[in-house]
């Protein structure tokens, strides 16, 4: 029988309800008994012990938040009685950290079938990107996007035009009373892509990105822009670019040159750069057809060969977080960083403003100190900000995270945390700066979950992995994002957004390390092209870049 409630760690004066608990309910526990005086929604937590305005709740083993008013022994936690609350950090509390890789055996001599690049990187996919380093170039971009998807059979289904193509059919014929009275749609079993259509079988897609940025915003803004644009035609998932440039605008085609540079000395893809200044439209678009064709006709000569799990480098994402997401997919997900780090790949953990109440026990794992103090800086900085226009981290959780128990920022955090497993912080960076070094990467973004993807996929992630509770179809153009949820209701109610169920670890059906096995196989078959995420099926090509404001 599936347990009805848990208790995180030893120290914690909470414990979190499975299931949901009526008032009145006995809960026996560690040879304890709790009365409930009010029901507790699965996902919520009720206090083990009596709180006084101003005592400590703890969970996770760190201070989440304090109380503001008494709160009986089973009481349970909300927004009324607990305001956010964390310990202080610094250097100077730094303690000695010791880390045991866990036993990766039966992983040793594993491999994925990756596209391999001259610098050395493998990719999970086979893309050719096509990007404006200018607002002013999203038209042209979306005609380049409409024009190739469709007759090289990259497509997205037009199951939605013909709905309504249906309807007006039934409004012009005068049967206005039969689309009143009509049944749903019938969902399709599988909304594929038309494969058989595509001329490249090596190449997985042409991906075309389109913002608004590039020119009118601070100098800085666009530098950021180029940095982040040259890290996604560095991403190891990328065959070849295409650039398209107004000429004027503040991020110019010697900028976006010299930064992919600067980050890859070792760069030797196709990158094709066109400036619309330098003539007509049609001039400009009828070159970066036929010039951008021949270049998909190179990189289509390149085959999936094998490569060491190593060669992996994996972004560890939440969002649409719930109070099991701490329990079950995230801790599933830190294990199986914990395998990739010992196997010398590279993982990638972000959302500063979700590790907030956890950075003393980040810092400790931060073997140098320089890094260490990077870290503060970036999660400081980045706090004040935040707080100089009233948005500190305490206001981070969603309505949906709060509706379904994440009732304070530390809360949120320390179960966000677990992402990253128990290895040392081997590497600390800030935006759109690349994952170079082997093991846990800590990378400033936002916990915006399209600003951070992007910003992972723009340090040279090759896969993403994004646990949620409450279901979130977010994508990225050119890494795969493997959608995993907290609990098995959300797998059945969402299918067409989950890709792996961490469910069975609230069910008693698995332990977190089961779980995380079958997670990384599914990953290889993954980056071996054996699967297709649903995010890559619906077409979820997610991009924002971080403007670094304000946005949490």
């Amino acid at each position: 029988m599936a347990a009805r409630v848990l208790k995180v760690h030893p120290a914690d004066n909470v414990i979190v309800a499975l299931r949901n608990l009526s008032a009145g309910e006995h809960i026996e526990f560690e040879n304890d008994r709790y009365e409930l005086p009010y029901a507790v929604g699965a996902k919520h937590k009720f206090v083990t012990e009596d709180r006084q305005p101003g005592d400590p709740i703890t969970m996770y083993g760190v201070l989440v938040g304090k109380a503001t008013q008494p709160i009986r022994r089973g009481e349970p936690i909300t927004t009324f009685n607990l305001k956010h609350d964390a310990d202080r950090y610094g250097l100077d509390k730094k303690q000695p950290y010791l880390w045991q890789p866990p036993d990766v055996s039966q992983w040793q001599g594993r491999t994925f079938m990756g596209y391999h690049r001259a610098d050395g990187s493998v990719g999970t996919r086979n893309y050719w990107l096509v990007v404006p380093l200018v607002f002013c170039e999203n038209r042209n971009v979306l005609i380049l996007k409409d024009a190739f998807e469709r007759e090289l059979g990259y497509a997205q289904p037009d199951i939605y035009r013909e709905q309504v193509h249906e309807l007006i059919s039934l409004y012009k014929a005068g049967e206005l009373d039969v689309v009143k009275k009509m049944q749903p749609f019938v969902e399709p079993a599988f909304a594929h892509q038309q494969v058989a259509k595509r001329p490249f079988k090596n190449i997985d897609g042409i991906k075309f990105l389109t913002h608004e940025m590039g020119c009118g915003g601070t100098r800085q803004d666009s530098a950021y822009l180029g940095s982040l644009l040259a890290g996604f035609i560095n991403n190891p998932n990328v065959a070849g670019a295409t650039v398209l440039s107004l000429g004027c605008q503040h991020l110019q085609v010697d900028m976006i040159s010299a930064e992919i540079k600067r980050q890859n000395p070792k760069f030797d893809k196709p990158l094709l750069l066109f400036e619309q200044q330098a003539g007509t439209e049609y001039t400009l678009m009828s070159q970066a057809i036929k010039e951008t064709f021949l270049g998909l006709i190179e990189v289509n000569k390149i085959e999936r060969q094998p490569a060491p799990l190593s060669k992996l480098t994996i972004g560890l994402k939440c969002g649409g977080s719930d109070g099991f997401s701490g329990i079950s997919a995230n801790p599933a997900l830190g294990q199986l960083s914990d395998i990739v780090v010992t196997l010398g790949g590279k993982t990638v953990l972000a959302e500063f403003p979700e590790l907030n109440g956890v950075e003393q026990e980040l810092i400790n794992r931060t073997d140098d100190t320089t890094k260490a103090q990077k870290f503060i800086d970036l999660m400081s900085t980045y706090s004040a900000q935040a707080e100089a226009v009233g948005s500190g981290f305490d206001m981070n959780p969603s309505p949906g995270n709060i509706k379904d128990g994440l009732i304070t920022d530390a809360i949120k955090s320390a179960g966000a945390a677990k992402k990253g497993g128990t290895s040392p912080v081997a590497d600390v960076l800030d935006y759109a700066e690349p994952a170079t070094t082997p093991g846990l990467n800590l990378l400033c973004t936002p916990g915006n979950d399209v600003e951070a993807t992007t910003g992972m996929a723009g340090s040279g992630t090759n896969v993403i992995v994004f646990t949620t509770g409450l279901g979130t179809p977010t994508g990225n153009p050119i890494c795969p994002v493997v959608k995993v949820s907290t609990n098995t209701t959300l797998k059945n109610r969402m299918p067409d957004v989950i890709d792996f169920d961490s469910g069975p670890i609230i069910d008693g059906e698995q332990t977190i390390s089961q779980n995380a096995d079958a997670m990384l196989e599914y990953i290889v078959r993954l980056a071996s092209g054996n699967e297709t995420t649903q995010a890559e099926r619906l077409g979820q090509d997610d991009f924002i870049p971080w403007k670094r404001g304000v946005s949490l």
